[in-house]
């Protein structure tokens, strides 16, 4: 570390990591209208709109009622996470998980090529296929994939165990609006609980602040 020097400091801005995360969580809850969520899930909403860096967030979230009751009562006994992405598996925090929960992404599995081309739709679908015998009870997370979204609920559709929570918030242009609607309404169908934002919105840093949120009550 010899050598090293801080640069001239010519900008005034807040550089403590402690005290930017209090105020980033104060602004938000002074600008976010969060109000027509469940109670308990005020601290998911804060962190999905700290991941995002909009609270207007709060608008488009569709929460279930029981949501943060089952993903983490699931996590407390020890439940894996199944993400649709690296990326979403990367952002969770270790320290936060309750029972050194399994944060598995099962994208690079060297079976999923072949089922991409064999079922001809994309690997993060192909790979969802693969969360089966880990399905039952874990808490689902996708925030990459709209086809993976819609591929899960296929599969809970023919009978795959059930997850105890989804965290279902694909990004993009192509079907993520429609594969969080189909979620919406196969949840609240059948009592699953879940959490997505309506629209293109999503993506795995939201994904991931979400999981976080869920992992344990501490802020």
């Amino acid at each position: 570390m010899s050598g090293l020097r801080r640069p001239t400091r010519r900008y005034s801005y807040v550089d403590s990591g402690p005290a930017i995360y209090v105020d980033s969580f104060a602004a938000i809850r002074r600008e976010a209208n969060l109000a027509g969520l469940p109670a308990d899930a005020e601290k998911l909403a804060v962190r999905m709109i700290h991941g995002s860096g909009q609270v207007d967030l709060a608008d488009d979230l569709v929460v279930h009622p029981r949501l943060v009751g089952a993903a983490r009562g699931a996590l407390e006994t020890g439940a894996p996470i199944l993400c649709d992405a690296t990326m979403v598996a990367t952002g969770v925090t270790r320290a936060r998980l309750p029972k050194d929960n399994r944060v598995l992404c099962l994208l690079g599995d060297p079976r999923v090529p072949e089922l991409s081309r064999r079922w001809g739709t994309t690997r993060t679908a192909a790979a969802v296929s693969l969360w089966e015998p880990y399905l039952d009870g874990a808490v689902v997370a996708i925030g990459n994939a709209p086809t993976a979204l819609f591929h899960l609920l296929e599969m809970l559709h023919d009978g795959a165990p059930r997850p105890a929570a989804v965290v279902g918030c694909p990004v993009g242009f192509i079907g993520a609006a429609e594969s969080k609607q189909a979620l919406v309404d196969f949840a609240d169908g059948t009592g699953l609980p879940y959490v997505t934002v309506r629209g293109r919105r999503g993506g795995s840093a939201m994904t991931s602040s979400a999981l976080n949120a869920l992992a344990q009550e501490k802020e």
